[in-house]
């Protein structure tokens, strides 16, 4: 049974949380989804990722590809998990269901604070989840930190 982790960001941008977040994920010995909702904005995290700095490299892949489900970080804005992850990233209000949370070790929802439709989005998945029973924690970084705010 997994969690469901809002993480509101405020104060870095989400391409450098979800690097930290996909590290942290990885070295816990997870395989991990990112799901998007657009192929031009998979891109972008794609070509971040890859030019992201020499040493905190993060070995990952499109989903579309012959290797999919070799991938420890499969980068896609569909519905299919075929690198079997135990942890799925939803960035830019990609759908996540309460059965993908209970069938996950973690699910990470990533959202822009500045976006006023990108907070509501999130709320509507934190009521969503919760309401289905899923167990979910909300964290802020606006003292300058990561501190959990709520839990569900």
């Amino acid at each position: 049974m997994g969690e469901a982790y809002f993480y509101h960001l405020t104060r870095r941008p989400m391409d450098e949380t979800l690097s930290v977040l996909l590290e942290k994920s990885l070295g816990a010995g997870w395989r991990v989804a990112v799901r998007g909702q657009e192929p031009g904005r998979i891109d972008w995290l794609d070509q971040k990722l890859w030019l992201g700095p020499e040493d905190g490299f993060l070995p990952h892949g499109q989903a579309g590809g012959p290797h999919d489900g070799l991938q420890p970080i499969l980068l896609t804005y569909g519905p299919d998990l075929p690198n079997d992850p135990q942890c799925l990233m939803s960035v830019d209000g990609a759908v996540i269901s309460a059965e993908e949370v209970e069938a996950m070790t973690r699910v990470c929802v990533l959202f822009d604070g500045h976006d006023s439709e990108a907070v509501h989005i999130a709320r509507e998945q934190w009521r969503t989840l919760t309401g289905a029973g899923c167990k979910a924690k909300y964290w802020s970084e606006e003292s300058g930190r990561w501190e959990m705010k709520a839990e569900s």
